[in-house]
């Protein structure tokens, strides 16, 4: 196994909400190494239950005091829904007289909330100027080292920070990662972002097809989990177009051939870029 790749200038990384993405993404980089769980601090409403979650984790620097996260942390991940950032904000407002910052000890927030743009996120974070801020789409199967993360970053700046590019390495640590405009990152959200879900409700609807013609539940299950990751690794691997290597599979007058057909006349393309479609107008609705 390679070493992970060292982090220049992150000593210590806070998450502001300690749901499923930042549990994600802490799970994910502490299984590559990238780092130890006493580098990482989680903020939540409820202590008890962010304990009982993340002690497994071997994480113990858990608190309900969002400032807590900001002060122990060069980087600091903004994990909470949308509409909860006002709140947060309000939360840290108590640090405004306090908190001290400068080009040299400037922090990085990345916000993972859907359709909070960067413009909101520097208006909102006026009090702890200077520092950076970026915005990022990253998906679950972060927390097994195969998910996809698209982000964008406030300001040009050359060369990069280096806590800009410590975020990178995280990110891609736990997968594929792209830096965008931020004209795209809604888009990113209604594919990469909601996409595992999509999957799950394929993979189940395929594990069904597979019970209803006789198939042991487990077996489907597991047959068709494998069947997604490795047409999916085939893609990926191989650089064909999907069309061509679904050609591949569906010899003249086969069974292949016709279940694409039943597909077909299920209008399955269409319905999962209407899904695409929907998601991104809703990341918007959230700016």
């Amino acid at each position: 196994m390679s070493s992970p790749a060292a982090l220049q200038k992150c000593k210590a990384v806070g998450f502001i909400g300690g749901g499923n993405m930042a549990y994600a993404i802490a799970s994910g980089l502490l299984s590559k190494g990238v780092l130890q769980p006493d580098q990482i601090t989680v903020s939540a409403t409820r202590l008890e239950n962010l304990q009982a979650r993340w002690a497994p984790l071997g994480v113990t620097r858990t608190t309900v005091d969002n400032a807590e996260v900001i002060l122990q942390s060069d980087v600091v991940f903004i994990c909470v829904k949308p509409q909860m950032f006002d709140h947060v904000l309000r939360d840290l407002a108590k640090l405004k007289q306090t908190f001290k910052t400068d080009e040299s000890n400037q922090k990085l927030y990345v916000s993972i909330m859907a359709g909070v743009t960067l413009g909101r996120l520097e208006q909102g974070l006026t009090m702890f100027q200077p520092c950076l801020i970026a915005r990022a789409m990253p998906n679950t199967p972060m927390q097994v080292g195969v998910g996809c993360t698209v982000y964008c970053r406030a300001g040009s700046d050359h060369p990069v920070p280096p806590l800009y590019r410590d975020m990178h390495t995280m990110f891609a640590a736990l997968g594929v990662v792209h830096e965008v405009e931020e004209s795209k990152m809604n888009a990113a959200t209604g594919l990469a972002g909601c996409g595992p879900a999509y999957v799950y409700e394929f993979i189940e609807a395929l594990a069904d097809g597979g019970v209803k013609q006789g198939i042991p539940r487990d077996m489907a299950l597991q047959l068709a989990a494998q069947t997604v990751m490795g047409a999916a690794k085939t893609v990926l691997d191989t650089g064909k177009h999907p069309a061509v290597l679904k050609d591949e599979v569906c010899s003249p007058g086969g069974a292949t051939i016709h279940g694409v057909h039943a597909l077909e006349q299920g209008s399955m393309r269409g319905t999962v870029m209407n899904a695409v479609e929907s998601a991104t107008k809703r990341a918007a609705e959230l700016s």
